[in-house]
C-alpha cells in the first residue's frame, strides 16, 4: 500500500521556504522540488523561480505539502483574513497520480485550516478543473465575474 504524507506548514512556510524541509521537518530540497512539481504540472506556475516561491511562500496562510516518501507529489496554499474572504491558491497534484483522491486531501486539509474554516467565504480560480472543484462544494460565483489587471 502507497503511504501519502500530508504536511501542514506554519504560516508563511518557514521550513518549506528556508531549509527545503518536508515530513518530520527532515531537509529534503523541498523548494527545488516544488518548483519541479510546479514546471512539470503546473502550467500556470511552469516558470516560477525559487525566489518568487519564497517570497510566495512568506505570504501564505496555510500551506500543505503532500508526500511519497521523498517525492513531492501535492501541494495547495490559501491567503486569509480570517474572518471575511480566503483564497486557495496552486492547488496542484501529480498527473501520474492524479485520480486517487490526493487533490481532494490538499483542498480539504486547506479548507479546514482554521484561518480558513472561519472565512465567510472562500474563492479560488481555476481553468481546467471547475467540475473537480464543484464535487467539494464550490460554485460558480454569478453574478460575479472575474476581473484581472496584468503588471
Amino acid at each position: 500500500m502507497t503511504r501519502y504524507r500530508l504536511v501542514e506548514h506554519a504560516p508563511g512556510a518557514p521550513g518549506l521556504r528556508l531549509f527545503g524541509l518536508g515530513p518530520d521537518l527532515r531537509p529534503t530540497r523541498g523548494l527545488l522540488k516544488l518548483q519541479r512539481l510546479f514546471r512539470k504540472h503546473a502550467f500556470w506556475a511552469e516558470s516560477r523561480s525559487q525566489g518568487q516561491l519564497k517570497r510566495m511562500l512568506k505570504g501564505s496562510t496555510v500551506v500543505v505539502s503532500l508526500w511519497r516518501g521523498k517525492r513531492l507529489v501535492g501541494f495547495g496554499r490559501a491567503t486569509s483574513d480570517g474572518i471575511h474572504r480566503a483564497v486557495l491558491w496552486d492547488v496542484v497534484v501529480a498527473g501520474d497520480l492524479q485520480g486517487r483522491g490526493l487533490g481532494r486531501r490538499v483542498v480539504e486539509a486547506l479548507l479546514s485550516a482554521k484561518t480558513i474554516r472561519q472565512a465567510e467565504r472562500v474563492y479560488l480560480m481555476t481553468t481546467n478543473s471547475a467540475g473537480f472543484y464543484q464535487q467539494l462544494g464550490f460554485q460558480k460565483a454569478s453574478p460575479q465575474q472575474l476581473l484581472v489587471r496584468k503588471q
